[in-house]
C-alpha cells in the first residue's frame, strides 16, 4: 500500500485542497491529510477546529484520513509510514518554497518522496488566504470551500473574530463587528 501525506495548515481548508487529494487518490492508495500545529502564520481557527472542519468535510472520503501533526512533516511521514508528501502547487511563485522543502526533506529522509500535483485551473487562483479576506468583507464563497467551512467562516467573522486570523486591506463588510 502507497500512503502519502498531504500536510498543510488547512485555514481553512478549501475545494482546491480537496481537488487535489481526489486526483492524488489516483496516484496513491491512501491519503492522511496531516493539519500541522505549528505554523509561523497566525491562525484563524484553531487547531482542534481545524482538524475537525477537515474530518467533517472529507467524513465520505474512500482511504482518507485526517490527523493532527506537530513538529517536521518529513519526520510525521516517516512514523505514519508514508512514502510521499503530497504537495499542490497553483503557480511558479510556490515552486521555489516547494522546491526547497523537498529538497531539506529529501536530505533528512532520502526515502520519502515528495509529489507534486499541479491545480486544477478551476483552483489556481484561489488559497486560504484569498478566501478568508473575500468572507471578511461580506463576499459569497460558496463552492470555494466546502459547505461546513463555509458556515463555520462565517460564523467567525459573525462573531467579530475577523482581526486574529485574515489580511483584511481595508474595513471588514459593515455587516460584521470588528472590536
Amino acid at each position: 500500500m502507497k500512503t502519502a501525506l498531504y500536510p498543510g495548515t488547512f485555514d481553512p481548508l478549501t475545494n482546491g485542497h480537496i481537488s487535489l487529494i481526489r486526483r492524488g487518490l489516483d496516484v496513491f492508495d491512501n491519503i492522511i491529510v496531516a493539519v500541522a500545529d505549528n505554523t509561523p502564520k497566525k491562525p484563524l481557527f484553531s487547531h482542534e477546529e481545524r482538524v475537525e472542519m477537515a474530518r467533517a468535510a472529507l467524513k465520505d472520503a474512500d482511504r482518507v484520513s485526517v490527523e493532527p501533526f506537530s513538529g517536521l512533516t518529513v519526520e510525521y511521514a516517516a512514523a505514519r509510514g508514508a512514502c510521499a508528501i503530497l504537495r499542490g502547487l497553483r503557480a511558479v511563485s510556490d515552486f521555489e518554497y516547494e522546491f526547497q522543502l523537498a529538497l531539506m526533506n529529501r536530505r533528512i529522509r532520502r526515502h520519502i518522496q515528495t509529489v507534486f500535483l499541479m491545480t486544477d485551473y478551476q483552483w489556481l487562483f484561489i488559497s486560504s488566504t484569498i478566501v478568508k479576506a473575500a468572507a471578511s468583507h461580506g463576499a459569497d464563497i460558496t463552492g470555494l470551500v466546502p459547505e461546513n467551512v463555509r458556515l463555520k467562516l462565517m460564523g467567525k467573522y459573525e462573531k467579530g473574530e475577523v482581526r486574529r486570523g485574515t489580511p483584511c486591506l481595508a474595513p471588514p463588510y459593515e455587516g460584521f463587528r470588528t472590536s
